[in-house]
């Protein structure tokens, strides 16, 4: 019997070693077939160059051709456009490199369940079966011809025509009484390079969800959580570290908003200060986005420091009163060594553990994974400072802060 536990512990373990949020779904399929990635996301500069360029080369070919590259009627020419070149230049390749940041990262994540002993033998079962649940949902085809169909649905002719799309004339549209009129730059913007981009995004976020769902139903095992863990969170303190992973993703985030913002700064005579509730807005977003999932942990975390509380309490309660009985009630023989004795380390080590107890936290965040987070996300809105103040005037006012 326990032979065959331990097979199948060895066969979760193995599971939870090749868990990959990335390494499935038709377009991985297609990547492979068509030699742009191997079976662990080999090749990443072969995809970048080719799916960038596929939505990007294009773009300058027929803007070309039209006459809208650097002049012509257009106010934003094709080569000015600071947002389609972040877009597909910069947001679209860190898609990309996040899906192999994610994929080595989160497995070393998903193993230390096991590896910490967090799932009790019994519930083997059900963490095998979140894991089984989570791939089945990343393998959907299902899911991908949904998610093609949102973006062109909701994603080009809803959301990007009437909110997105600037109301002046570019290189792709020009705006008329009945909405935009696409040039045929526009037309392969609109309905092959803007897809690419939007599918890579929410397909990122169809994973995030995987994630989460996955994460909730690991939280409603009865996990072996430690009180006295020294990471304060009972053990759990591996999964900040989810966050590091979807660093380039949170970056991806920040390019966008700026590349949006850049537009409207120099072609619409909008201002920085202007944008401070979208900035913040992302900046929520993300952490709600990859920190919030963990709070799922919040409800064990804080039964198990209720339950430590009073365990180690009453510990340290014995513990004090025989302590006190022993050595100043007369109790100790009166040859016992006081000096060098065990009996006043074991009382500073049982402090040390309450202590422990006392400060676990009931969510496993941290702050530096907070800051990391919200550093990544803002980074590459920063340098549009410089549309506030000449850079010299910039560094002058940093010097004088700090100096």
């Amino acid at each position: 019997m326990n032979e065959g536990a331990s097979t199948s512990n060895n066969s979760i373990l193995q599971e939870t070693q090749d868990f990959s949020l990335v390494l499935g779904g038709p377009l991985f399929q297609l990547l492979r077939r068509s030699h742009l990635s191997g079976d662990t996301l080999e090749l990443i500069r072969q995809r970048i160059v080719v799916i960038a360029l596929l939505a990007w080369l294009p773009l300058l070919a027929l803007a070309a051709l039209e006459g809208q590259a650097l002049g012509g009627r257009a106010a934003i020419p094709f080569l000015l456009d600071v947002d389609v070149h972040v877009r597909f230049l910069v947001t679209l390749p860190l898609l990309i490199v996040a899906e192999l940041v994610v994929h080595q990262r989160m497995r070393l994540v998903v193993s230390q369940f096991l590896e910490r002993n967090l799932i009790p033998a019994s519930a083997l079962p059900r963490f095998d079966a979140a894991i089984a649940s989570a791939f089945r949902l990343r393998n959907s085809v299902l899911a991908e011809v949904l998610l093609i169909a949102f973006v062109y649905i909701i994603g080009v002719l809803l959301l990007w025509r009437h909110y997105v799309a600037l109301t002046t004339i570019t290189w792709y549209a020009m705006p008329t009484a009945e909405g935009l009129k696409l040039s045929v730059t526009g037309l392969w913007y609109a309905y092959v390079s803007l897809p690419i981009f939007q599918f890579l995004l929410v397909r990122w976020y169809y994973r995030i969800f995987i994630w989460i769902r996955f994460l909730w139903q690991v939280s409603r095992i009865q996990l072996s959580l430690i009180p006295t863990h020294p990471d304060r969170v009972g053990g759990l303190g591996f999964l900040p570290n989810a966050v590091f992973a979807f660093m380039p993703l949170a970056v991806a985030h920040g390019a966008l908003l700026a590349g949006l913002i850049a537009n409207r700064i120099f072609y619409v005579g909008a201002a920085l200060p202007d944008f401070k509730i979208e900035i913040s807005v992302l900046a929520v977003f993300l952490l709600c986005l990859v920190l919030g999932p963990l709070l799922v942990f919040s409800p064990q975390l804080a039964q198990a420091k209720r339950i430590g509380n009073r365990e180690y309490g009453a510990l340290a309660e014995r513990y004090v009163r025989e302590f006190d009985a022993k050595w100043l009630r007369g109790g100790a023989p009166a040859d016992a060594p006081l000096v060098g004795s065990s009996d006043i380390q074991s009382l500073a080590d049982l402090a040390n553990s309450f202590e422990v107890v006392r400060t676990m936290q009931i969510a496993p965040i941290t702050r530096d994974a907070l800051i990391r987070l919200v550093v990544a996300t803002l980074a590459p809105v920063v340098p549009l400072a410089l549309t506030m103040m000449p850079l010299e005037e910039l560094l002058r006012k940093l010097l004088g802060i700090l100096f």
